[in-house]
Parts: C-alpha cells; sequence; structure tokens
C-alpha cells in the first residue's frame, strides 16, 4: 500500500482564554509544567485520519465545528497544539478569499507571484498564460488592483492558477460557494478530471451534493472532534438526519405552547418498520407506514393531512384522508387512528422528514403538525428526488 499523501495524528488546536499577555505566558507556564494548558480554548482535539494519493475527502460539520482551523493547519497556516501532520508530494490551497493575494498589486502581478509559490518559473508562468487566464475569464480586470475585485473574481484568479499547476493534493474551503452558476460549473468539471487523472483532494463544504458528487469519503467534525469519518453516502446522510433531530426539541416547544384543549392535535405519530436506535433508516424502494392518533375535543372525526418533505424543506409528496375519503378509525370518545402505508417508496438517498397535520372535521383548517424523520440509504448519483424507472436507448433501439 502506498505511502498516505497527508496523515493527521491526533491533531488538535488550543488558544489561550484571556486575550492579554498575561493570559498567554500563564498559557505557555502551563503547557511547559504540564503538557496541556488550563486556561485555553480548545478548537480541536483527537482528529486523526489519512488522505491517500487518488482519494477524495469532504469535510464537513457546523460552523464553528473546527473545519477551516483545520485545514489551516494542514497547510501549514496554523501550527497544531498536539498531534503530528506530515504530507508528501505538492500541495496548493485555496482558502479564505484574498489568502495570499496582494491587495495593492494588479492581479496579473498576483498571478505570478502565487504561481511562483506554487512552483511554477517565469518560463513556466509564460508559456501557461493565456491558459489561466482564459480559466480566470476576468478580462482587462487583470491589470487592476486585487482590492478592487469582487470575491468572485478573486475566486476565479486563485482557481485558475491552482488548475495550471495540478497539485499532488488540492485543498479547498468553500471555494464552489463563490462566483457565477458557469464558472462554479467549470470548477467542477476541472476537479472531476483533476481525479480521474489520479489528483488527490481534501475540500470543505456545507453542500451535501457537491461532497457526494465530488468526494468518496468524508470526515464530519463536530465541536472540535470527529464525529463520524468513511463512506461520503453514509456520512453525509448521517450529518443532515443530525441537523433535523438538532432542531426537533425547539419545534416540538413551540407546539406544546400553542396548542390547548379545544384543537384537534396529533397525540402521536409513528413510523414502521420501527427504529430502536435513533430515526428510522430504510433503503431505496423498502415500504413505510406511518401510523397516526389524532385527538378531538368535540367527538367528531378530524381529518389527517400527511406529505413527505425533504431535509432541506423541499415538498416531496402529500395527501390528505378527505382527498382519498378515507375515514379515521374511531379509538375512543375523543380518539382518532390513521394508517397510512407507502408499498414501494422511491426516495433517492438523503434525510426526509413525514408531517402528520391533524386539521377539523371539515378539512379547512390546520391544527396541529407533527414531524418525524427518517432517512434513504443508498448510492445513487441521480440528481432529484425519486428513482424514476428509466432505460438509455442506443443502437437499434434509438429508432424504436
Amino acid at each position: 500500500m502506498t505511502e498516505p499523501l497527508l496523515r493527521v495524528n491526533e491533531v488538535g488546536k488550543a488558544y489561550p482564554a484571556g486575550p492579554g499577555a498575561g493570559g498567554r505566558w500563564r498559557a505557555i507556564l502551563d503547557i511547559l509544567a504540564s503538557g496541556r494548558s488550563k486556561g485555553v480554548k480548545r478548537v480541536l482535539g483527537g482528529v486523526d485520519f489519512e488522505v491517500r494519493r487518488g482519494e477524495s475527502v469532504g469535510i464537513i460539520g457546523a460552523n464553528g465545528a473546527g473545519k477551516s482551523t483545520l485545514l489551516k493547519m494542514i497547510t501549514g497556516v496554523l501550527a497544531p497544539s498536539e498531534g503530528r501532520i506530515e504530507t508528501r508530494g505538492s500541495v496548493a490551497a485555496l482558502l479564505e478569499l484574498g489568502a495570499g493575494f496582494e491587495p495593492d498589486v494588479t492581479g496579473l502581478e498576483n498571478l505570478r507571484m502565487n504561481a511562483s509559490f506554487l512552483g511554477l518559473s517565469r518560463a513556466d508562468v509564460a508559456a501557461r498564460l493565456d491558459d489561466i487566464l482564459a480559466f480566470a475569464d476576468i478580462g482587462e480586470a487583470i491589470h487592476e488592483p486585487i482590492k478592487n475585485y469582487s470575491s468572485g473574481m478573486v475566486v476565479r484568479l486563485g482557481f485558475a492558477v491552482v488548475a495550471s499547476v495540478r497539485p499532488d493534493l488540492l485543498i479547498t474551503d468553500e471555494v464552489l460557494a463563490v462566483g457565477d452558476e458557469s464558472f462554479q460549473k467549470r470548477c467542477i468539471r476541472w476537479i472531476e478530471r483533476y481525479l480521474s487523472e489520479g489528483g488527490t483532494l481534501l475540500m470543505v463544504s456545507h453542500n451535501m451534493y457537491q461532497v457526494q458528487k465530488l468526494c468518496r469519503h468524508a470526515l464530519w467534525l463536530e465541536q472540535g472532534g470527529v464525529r463520524a469519518w468513511g463512506d461520503v453516502f453514509e456520512v453525509t446522510q448521517s450529518y443532515l438526519a443530525w441537523h433535523e433531530r438538532r432542531d426537533a426539541d425547539s419545534r416540538e416547544r413551540a407546539r406544546a405552547a400553542r396548542l390547548d384543549g379545544a384543537r384537534y392535535r396529533v397525540e402521536r405519530l409513528t413510523l414502521h418498520p420501527a427504529s430502536d436506535n435513533g430515526p428510522l433508516r430504510i433503503d431505496v424502494g423498502d415500504p413505510l407506514r406511518v401510523e397516526l392518533a389524532l385527538h378531538s375535543p368535540d367527538g367528531r372525526a378530524p381529518q389527517a393531512l400527511v406529505g413527505i418533505v425533504r431535509a432541506d424543506g423541499t415538498p416531496v409528496y402529500g395527501v390528505a384522508t378527505d382527498h382519498d375519503e378515507a375515514v379515521p378509525a374511531r379509538i375512543d370518545d375523543h380518539r382518532f387512528a390513521i394508517d397510512l402505508a407507502f408499498d414501494g417508496l422511491p426516495l433517492l438517498p438523503g434525510s426526509y422528514v413525514v408531517r402528520a397535520h391533524a386539521m377539523d372535521p371539515e378539512g379547512l383548517r390546520l391544527q396541529d403538525t407533527v414531524e418525524a424523520e427518517f432517512t434513504v440509504s443508498g448510492r445513487s448519483r441521480a440528481l432529484g428526488l425519486v428513482e424514476l424507472p428509466h432505460r438509455w436507448c442506443t443502437g437499434d433501439d434509438a429508432d424504436r
């Protein structure tokens, strides 16, 4: 097995808690005395992973999880407080906007300086200049100072220089989140070609679609530690489900505050097959059953509306009892049961939410809403929400 291009071994980062010089000196004395500072703010700890040649890894996590700090340590901008980082081969990084650029000199001068930092000679820059300028596509602005550039123009120039170098390891931090759509597509096409030719990628992104599209592995950081590491689909799907769970308590508190005894409400929402460990996880095409227990303040049967939405809030499907003339089953004087079955869900892999709504008997006013999360697992790279039966027509088939 080849040596990894990047090895991160039990790496941590901490800063003195106090802003003054006294706080820094106390932290230094603590470290000298015991190997660990007491008055510090730890932003990373115990991060351990390897990246081998030809691999692609996405680093994900909420804001403040330590993603950018980790990249800065890997690229040498920051030194780790503990642990060890080893890199092999050539490394190029696109981190914060404008990092490495001199704002008061022109884009062309910055291009030449950055190219030399990445190992290109003057002759190399001259030979590749037309290609770099064509990739950046910023026109006559190349002769203006960087301080006059928009954020998108800065990224265009930085990415164009890196693309001309083709490093062994490319490191990016949310670069594809900036710039217009056409340039983002150009960057993605270049990265896909770079990976197909044996390049190695380490990227930070909040865009799970891009992570799944470009990466084979994912590292999930939470509060400075490693929450999960492994297959990109498993890690990103767990991450999206976690985002939904994180808001569940606040939604439930808001629901309880607005309800009163005079309303029709959802007493219980249960998904089957049942899950004993967190949200339900099913495979593409598996069945799903939704069971509801509804409360009626006056003994009349309420209507129910059941919908499925993607974790980002995109509606997928919804159906109501009165649409299908389904009659809730009476449990007692004030409770009714609903049982809705989907025999085979064609949903694409991802995180989803079942939303159950209690409505008045006329089906005119929504009275209560309860949600339950579930995850669809699979390795599909198809786009959209559902898997549709299809076939490619080629050769003789195309004439039919």
